[in-house]
């Protein structure tokens, strides 16, 4: 298995823009893997958003799921 790491932009539409030089190394009419690295938000709100949200769901219990019926 082959890896090409680089930075690509995502359009408007939420499509990958991938430059000339690494489409002309994929295989055609094949699937790939594809990981994708988002950068952690920065910003004091955004970072208080996650905190927050990493908090509420830890606190989350599979027997907690009989509630998801009601």
């Amino acid at each position: 298995m082959r890896a090409y790491e680089l930075s690509v932009k995502v359009t408007s539409e939420g499509k990958l823009d991938l430059p000339d030089a690494l489409s002309s190394l994929l295989p055609r009419e094949q699937m790939v893997r594809v990981i994708i690295l988002v950068p952690e938000p920065t910003g004091e709100r955004e970072i208080w958003s996650r905190l927050t949200a990493e908090q509420f769901f830890s606190g989350y219990n599979e027997a907690d799921s009989i509630y998801d019926t009601i």
